[in-house]
């Protein structure tokens, strides 16, 4: 996330209550607003375990 509260987290990390906060408030245009949306269509949906591999790659990448 490059703003806000969650500064720096992975978006797949961020909790479910700040993407239904976004959701109710609007997303952000542009690619970001896609990506939020898509993290909270994810979740709220109980496919969470998508997300998995996008944890795993970004762990990788800072070791």
């Amino acid at each position: 996330m490059p703003f806000g509260k969650y500064q720096g987290t992975v978006l797949a990390d961020l909790p479910v209550h700040y993407l239904e906060w976004f959701q109710r408030q609007g997303m952000p245009k542009g690619k970001l607003g896609m990506q939020l949306s898509t993290v909270y269509e994810i979740k709220i949906n109980g496919l969470g375990e998508l997300l998995q591999p996008i944890r795993n790659s970004i762990r990788q990448q800072k070791k």
